[in-house]
């Protein structure tokens, strides 16, 4: 791993742009003499270069270095349950192509199958070959346990959680392949290229086909111990609560059932409106003037309060920043909501909206895999084509988790490591081709 100091000045270059030794030496508070020492291991490493002297009206000129992000792409895939986006990044972060398709798969192999064969076509139409992928982070509901490749408490994605879920993906997409909450890359691309520019505490709440949340603590994702952290659709609701059978991963919270676009229906059926409608035919309705869907609207603004009270409780978060289907549709849900609040805690954080939409799982998985990349190119574990076009493992053997909890790959004899305790990811530098359509996931 390189030194504390090579990744401090790493990160000012990279976030930063170019700069000279003394700026660098002013700006990180290292001295002069150390930074022209660890811009000469840099340099050999082949991380920085000089592009020439700066230009300076007064004095002696100073030798500009700038980072170089290498060569490769990064892949990140959103699987939502309407919906499977992808996207191909350079190593500076550049989207350089994405691709959304319906998810019409019925199975788990054949999802499996779905996500490879798009991100294959999707880095192929941007002239990427496989072998060429450093990374890809696929985003999914569910909490990931390296123990077994397993996806806990995905039941939104039909058998997706079955065992050796990680293996299947990375036999069809190569070791460097790692699996992610939905929610907590959401949370994640909201950091690096969304709120993140104006709050450092605030969670994501993913309203949609199902609820989740993304925690960001001092601009830090927290996962908690299982990577469990967020998991607000498992919150009891009411005093129903005691009277629900165990709790399974393959059950849906009691909050879930409750707040997500199948309770958004209920409560419709429930004031008159029929069963056939969708939850974003109820919001259109709302949004004409219909009373009965007004009112399930409004219904669903106060259940999403009791979360938010709760969360503000133990969190006491700058902002909530409102994601999904149905927590993106502020337009409607943002005055009932806020007047609950206010009768709930006296804390009431900022309720906005999220500035990414449907493009924030995506820019998440990119970010992180960035970060991943970043990581094996810092620490000499160069990326390495296998012979069959999938992308080769560097072929440590270690098991690592980072704070999105995916997974490093590990070799067979090698045993699970336990989750590592969250870490700061550097703000990745992520350019979209522009927003996606707003859809449900």
């Amino acid at each position: 791993m390189r030194s504390l100091n090579e990744r401090t000045i790493l990160e000012r270059l990279r976030q930063g742009g170019p700069a000279s030794r003394p700026r660098l030496a002013e700006e990180t508070g290292l001295s002069p003499p150390t930074v022209g020492a660890v811009l000469i291991v840099l340099e050999r490493a082949g991380l920085v270069r000089a592009v020439g002297p700066s230009r300076q009206q007064r004095g002696r000129s100073a030798l500009i270095f700038e980072h170089l992000p290498g060569d490769g792409h990064v892949v990140g895939v959103d699987v939502g349950h309407g919906w499977l986006r992808c996207a191909v990044a350079d190593l500076s972060g550049t989207v350089v192509a994405r691709r959304d398709v319906r998810n019409a798969a019925r199975s788990a192999p054949n999802l499996v199958r779905m996500v490879s064969t798009l991100a294959r076509g999707v880095a192929r139409s941007a002239g990427v070959g496989w072998p060429e992928v450093a990374w890809t982070v696929v985003g999914s509901p569910g909490v990931f346990d390296p123990r077994d490749g397993t996806l806990l408490l995905s039941s939104r994605l039909r058998r997706w959680g079955r065992p050796g879920l990680l293996d299947s993906l990375r036999s069809e997409l190569g070791d460097r392949t790692s699996v992610a909450n939905d929610a907590n890359l959401a949370a994640l691309g909201e950091l690096r290229s969304g709120w993140g520019a104006s709050f450092d505490n605030f969670v994501y709440l993913m309203v949609g086909t199902g609820l989740g949340m993304g925690i960001i603590v001092n601009g830090k994702l927290q996962v908690g111990l299982r990577g469990a952290a967020g998991e607000v659709a498992y919150l009891p609701f009411g005093d129903e609560a005691t009277a629900r059978p165990p709790v399974s991963g393959t059950r849906w919270g009691s909050f879930e059932e409750r707040v997500s676009a199948r309770g958004v229906v209920q409560a419709a059926v429930e004031l008159g409106m029929s069963s056939r409608l969708s939850a974003r035919q109820v919001f259109d309705a709302a949004r004409r003037g219909v009373a009965p869907a007004r009112a399930a609207v409004e219904h669903e603004a106060e259940r999403l309060a009791l979360v938010i009270a709760a969360v503000t409780a133990v969190l006491d978060p700058e902002a909530v920043v409102m994601g999904g289907g149905i927590g993106g549709d502020l337009e409607l849900l943002r005055e009932p909501l806020e007047a609950r609040l206010q009768q709930l805690t006296p804390f009431s954080p900022r309720i906005v909206r999220s500035e990414l939409g449907d493009e924030g799982v995506l820019r998440g998985a990119i970010a992180s895999a960035l970060e991943l990349a970043r990581e094996d190119q810092e620490s000499g574990r160069p990326h390495v084509p296998a012979l069959d076009g999938t992308s080769g493992s560097s072929g440590t053997g270690e098991l690592r988790q980072d704070s999105t909890t995916s997974s490093r790959p590990s070799t067979a004899s090698a045993p699970a490591a336990a989750p590592r305790t969250p870490a700061t990811l550097p703000r990745a530098a992520i350019t979209s081709s522009g927003p996606g359509p707003r859809l449900s996931r």
